[in-house]
């Protein structure tokens, strides 16, 4: 590894540890806001830059687009001058450290969209400075630092470890999570040098009450995907044994509860219609991406993603048969969709089965309509819908009811008790026993739920996995 620069290594140290630097963030999302939030809490004087004109004038007007960062606390640290919001990437100028946080989505081929990263890292380098520490929090595959970001700012004529900085750390940001956030999720960072690495270590620890320093740059890039690619082998493995469940008869909640009650080898996860978020659904593509550029095949992640991204199919299904119960199909029955944020709890709709669900039904001629207290309106094929409210006579006008997302805002024992079928795809009614005639639940058995005292005509409904 490099070694040197002492002196601005020694004056960045001493701006960090006093909390004098001037810290930069550029995106202002799920991921940047609520970071940079914590900076100027603690003290820094932060700079929020975002090229969406009209983020900027919601913070600048004390407004909050995110849910885990209340109002109040924006307008603390904005009245008292610790953040700053703007569009202008000349205020790099100025920073003493600034973090990435912009978008890493998919293109339309499912390969890795990095043109963000690589926007924000050419506008860092017109103003990159001695003394200046650079992180990069996007999600992004194995390399991404050391390959891209590292010789776009050396082009400067300035040189890594010894005039600037240069970590990589993985946001961690679970939304809607009333356990952990941005301060007490333990943080990792890795850098190009020994030193990149301690003035990330020495920066978050100001802030972030656990920093964890790996070797590399590329040893933190894969933390991330190992995180989230977990997540998403072990869902689709769930998602699979509901329909297996479906299949045998078999309440797969039950079978996972009894599972967790072992204190050692297992870690409860549980099936829903399809996965959805920046995280889970896109990071493992990031990595199978770069292993095949390597001649690798990334066999478990292909199979999770093939049986993930089938759910939205399946649930498509169950409402075809759950209709046929009644003599009617999609096609002119009304369908109203409970929840079409990806998570319970939160507004974002980025890669929510729900949306895929929707435009499944919409395209069998389903008359569709939803209802989220956090998504008030939405785009679907090109045409605005709106949160339509929620009461007895609108939920007894309809043919049938789709539970996507299990917010706690609702009351499932009023909704269900006007409904005349629900399809329940988050086990939001495993305490209303008393409605399981009128519900068909994902993974629940086709002998446990929707009408299970008719053993004659239940014996003729079952749910068939679809396949691509």
């Amino acid at each position: 590894m490099k070694t040197g620069g002492s002196r601005n290594l020694k004056m960045l140290r001493e701006k960090l540890e006093n909390r004098q630097a001037t810290a930069a963030v550029i995106g202002l999302g799920y991921v940047g806001l609520p970071l940079a939030m914590e900076m100027a809490t603690a003290g820094f004087n932060v700079i929020g830059i975002d090229v969406d004109r009209n983020k900027i004038a919601m913070l600048k007007r004390g407004k909050s687009y995110i849910l885990d960062v209340p109002e109040k606390d924006l307008a603390k640290v904005t009245e008292n001058g610790h953040f700053t919001p703007t569009s202008d990437f000349t205020a790099l100028r100025n920073a003493d450290t600034v973090s990435i946080c912009v978008p890493t989505p998919l293109s339309k081929s499912r390969d890795p969209d990095i043109s963000f990263i690589l926007a924000a890292t050419k506008e860092i380098r017109k103003y990159l400075h001695p003394g200046q520490l650079i992180v990069l929090e996007s999600t992004t595959y194995p390399g991404t630092t050391d390959e891209l970001i590292l010789p776009e700012l050396e082009s400067s004529d300035l040189q890594v470890g010894k005039d600037f900085f240069l970590a990589f750390s993985p946001e961690r940001i679970d939304p809607g999570n009333p356990s952990f956030n941005t301060r007490n999720t333990p943080k990792i960072v890795g850098g190009i040098t020994d030193e990149c690495s301690e003035m990330g270590r020495l920066f978050y620890s100001q802030f972030i009450d656990r920093v964890i320093p790996v070797s590399s740059t590329k040893c933190a890039e894969m933390v991330k995907l190992l995180e989230n690619t977990f997540r998403s082998v072990n869902i689709g493995m769930v998602n699979e044994l509901a329909l297996m469940c479906d299949v045998l008869g078999v309440d797969v909640y039950e079978v996972i509860d009894a599972a967790a009650t072992k204190p050692f080898g297992f870690i409860p996860f549980y099936p829903g219609p399809g996965l959805g978020g920046h995280c889970i659904p896109i990071d493992p593509h990031y990595l199978a991406w770069k292993l095949k550029a390597l001649n690798f095949q990334a066999r478990f992640i292909g199979l999770a993603s093939e049986i993930n991204g089938m759910m939205p199919s399946v649930v498509t299904t169950m409402v075809g048969e759950g209709l046929n119960r009644f003599s009617k199909s999609i096609r002119d029955s009304k369908v109203l969709i409970l929840g079409v944020a990806y998570k319970k709890n939160v507004s974002d709709c980025r890669e929510s089965p729900a949306l895929d669900i929707m435009r499944m039904l919409k395209d069998k001629g389903a008359i569709l309509s939803y209802n989220d207290p956090l998504v008030p309106s939405l785009r679907l094929n090109g045409n605005g819908m709106k949160s339509i409210e929620v009461t007895p006579a609108t939920i007894a006008s309809q043919d049938c009811i789709v539970i996507l997302t299990d917010h706690s805002v609702y009351d499932f024992r009023k909704i269900i008790a006007s409904a005349r079928l629900v399809i329940d795809t988050r086990n939001a009614t495993k305490d209303l026993p008393e409605f399981k005639g009128k519900i068909m639940k994902l993974g629940a058995g086709k002998s446990t739920t929707f009408g299970a005292h008719d053993e004659d005509e239940q014996a003729g409904f079952e749910i068939h996995p679809l396949t691509h």
